[in-house]
């Protein structure tokens, strides 16, 4: 699979990413500028963490109007895979690209520290590393986490299987509705998630539980 990290003034998990995606892989993704209108061809684009703009007015709102981000939508509009992890996730709600909101922690705290997940649909090529069901553990660090939409939207997204992953075991960071931790699309090409599972690829970093959805995404032609 061929990849690129989007970088945004604010971004500091960019190179993370870049460094779990070349150590899965065997080979570097390419970097794009948010300023750029173009992005490589590529299967996979990925909005890292961050703090895109200093969070300033909302978290990713003014990142999700950078001049790059039509060019992630046109990817997007495609079929192609798009990955947004913590401020990547807060983008691809601002953009449209997912439904929700991501609002401050509900303790209104900044919180750092390792939580559980559950795999609620292992169906997926983000996914499919993973059991369904099965429980690992995953860094967050995130101010603005808490995951929140109508009713009638939230409805939809649990029918259609959209949700994938939820903080299990009593370890929410931040009241999202229903343990969500992170949502697909309605095609499930599109994946945001609040915890960083590129900070969890090997023994070195503690534990290896975010290698699995890297190297499930690292099958595709």
């Amino acid at each position: 699979m061929k990849a690129a990290v989007i970088v945004f003034p604010g971004s500091n998990r960019d190179r993370d990413m870049i460094a779990a995606l070349e150590q899965v892989s065997g080979h570097a993704p390419a970097i794009v500028w948010h300023k750029d209108t173009e992005v490589p061809a590529v299967d996979l684009i990925v909005l890292p963490g961050g703090f895109s703009y200093g969070d300033y007015l909302r978290s990713g709102a003014i990142a999700a109007r950078s001049p790059v981000m039509d060019a992630v939508r046109a990817h997007a509009d495609r079929g192609g895979y798009v990955l947004g992890v913590c401020n990547g996730f807060q983008i691809l709600t601002e953009s449209g690209l997912l439904p929700g909101v991501l609002m401050r922690n509900a303790s209104l705290r900044f919180v750092c520290r390792t939580v559980r997940l559950s795999v609620d649909n292992a169906d997926t090529v983000f996914t499919r590393g993973y059991g369904q069901g099965q429980v690992i553990d995953c860094p967050v660090a995130h101010h603005d986490g808490n995951f929140f939409t109508d009713p009638e939207t939230l409805a939809r997204i649990e029918a259609n299987g959209q949700v994938a992953f939820r903080y299990a075991e009593g370890t929410n960071p931040n009241g999202s509705l229903n343990d969500i931790a992170g949502i697909f699309n309605d095609s499930k090409t599109v994946l945001g998630l609040m915890p960083h599972p590129e900070n969890l690829i090997e023994s070195a970093h503690g534990g290896i539980d975010g290698r699995a959805l890297f190297s499930g995404l690292m099958q595709v032609a």
